[in-house]
């Protein structure tokens, strides 16, 4: 028997100031899958990773995350089973690494006055703080830390509460090729690790996608235009018409790279 969904949208509408922003999408995520939103500048990526992590409500059609229909649940309370990834983090403090990551057993930006963790959660920091490939960093703090670091160290945290659901928000943004290549092996570690936790990644760059990547969904103004297992999805021809150019994907050793051309897997002159 299949598990319950994680997530199950069912022709969901977004309208903002009588724009439509999403429209009519629809997409079920179960325990240990790991999604991928792909979409050029615009399409809607962000709205939909809003919605999944109950930051918004549908104008029209359902929304369950975790089991629960946005519109008949306390949205506060649900956000606290959300593993929510924001790379744009307003941390202003020289925390430590690993004060940085108990702060999500608080929820809060900054450390919590009074508020002392339990021996074992401090372990379970340290855990997550080694799965990151942050071990010898943990005692360094926020501002001397890369981009890429920073990255880890918020995936980190979110991962505090143990959520069921991941939310990762172009994490690879601003990164350079070493930082990428750090990020994506973490995240394949980390889907070894906590097998039946479910994923959805939003980037721009197929380059970003780790190899465990399960599932894909391609919007295009709004609309879901492919959904659907990784190897059906990610085509030179349905790549192209996501991104209105024509491209040629190809996969090594399980990592995905795009490159231009007059037309899908056409050679080059």
């Amino acid at each position: 028997m299949n598990a319950p969904p994680v997530i199950r949208v069912d022709g969901a509408d977004v309208v903002r100031d009588g724009n439509t922003i999403l429209r009519d999408v629809t997409l079920t995520v179960r325990p240990g899958e790991h999604w991928a939103l792909l979409g050029a500048n615009g399409a809607g990526k962000s709205t939909l990773l809003s919605l999944l992590g109950a930051l918004v409500h549908p104008t029209r059609g359902t929304v369950e995350v975790l089991g629960h229909t946005l519109g008949r649940v306390d949205l506060r309370t649900l956000r606290t089973a959300i593993g929510h990834v924001d790379p744009r983090h307003p941390l202003r403090s020289a925390h430590r690494v690993r004060d940085v990551v108990l702060t999500g057993l608080t929820r809060t930006t900054e450390w919590v006055p009074r508020w002392r963790p339990t021996p074992e959660q401090v372990e379970r920091a340290d855990q997550l703080v080694e799965l990151l490939g942050l071990g010898s960093r943990r005692q360094a703090r926020w501002p001397t830390l890369s981009q890429g670091e920073r990255g880890r160290t918020l995936i980190a945290r979110a991962l505090m509460p143990e959520p069921r659901l991941l939310l990762l928000d172009e994490p690879a943004t601003g990164l350079d090729v070493a930082g990428r290549e750090q990020l994506v092996d973490r995240l394949d570690a980390l889907r070894l690790a906590h097998r039946h936790l479910a994923s959805v990644l939003v980037t721009h760059h197929l380059e970003e996608l780790p190899a465990g990547t399960t599932h894909v969904l391609l919007l295009r103004d709004g609309r879901c235009l492919a959904r659907g297992p990784v190897d059906e999805v990610l085509t030179s021809d349905l790549v192209s018409a996501c991104f209105r150019h024509p491209v040629h994907v190809s996969r090594t050793e399980g990592r995905w790279a795009v490159r231009a051309g007059r037309r899908a897997g056409a050679p080059s002159v």
